[in-house]
């Protein structure tokens, strides 16, 4: 199984602010929508719930890892009190995506084979943020840029890592 990590950070590893998202790009919310669609995401209870309104995402096995013993989990989607309990209910999984926040992040930051971040080229305030990798771990295979427009406040860029 592929382990893969899913995020959208600014200069400043910044990736929220009140439990919120920085920015709107569209773009790179479909290329979230694209990359997970059909897969399996991982990720903590508040990222769930503070996106879709605590809805599951559509075509997604969705599964939200909180501490609380009595957390409800919404109709399809499933919970994980470990990062490792999530990974090991994904066994036959081709690829596995984490998806936020910053602790789970941090979790699976040494576990993760690739890393798919749009950088934001803005520094924003944040209270939330990626962990730093070490650039001497990582090989960026890919990258595309995209300059600000009409729905895009910022330029960004798509990059993808390998772990060496």
């Amino acid at each position: 199984m592929k382990l893969s990590i899913l995020a959208a950070i600014d200069r400043n590893y910044g990736i929220g602010k009140d439990n919120a998202l920085l920015w709107h790009l569209p773009a790179d919310l479909r290329f979230f929508k694209t990359k997970t669609t059909g897969h399996t995401i991982i990720m903590g209870r508040n990222t769930f719930e503070s996106i879709g309104g605590g809805k599951p995402l559509p075509n997604r096995t969705t599964i939200i890892l909180t501490k609380n013993p009595h957390y409800n989990a919404p109709e399809n989607c499933k919970i994980a009190h470990s990062l490792q309990h999530a990974i090991d209910m994904c066994a036959n999984k081709d690829e596995l995506f984490i998806c936020g926040g910053a602790q789970i992040y941090a979790l699976a930051l040494p576990l993760v084979h690739t890393m798919y971040i749009t950088h934001v080229h803005a520094t924003l305030q944040a209270d939330t943020f990626f962990p730093k990798w070490n650039p001497n771990e990582w090989k960026k295979v890919s990258e595309t840029h995209c300059d600000a427009d009409e729905k895009h406040a910022y330029s960004y860029t798509f990059a993808e890592y390998i772990k060496y």
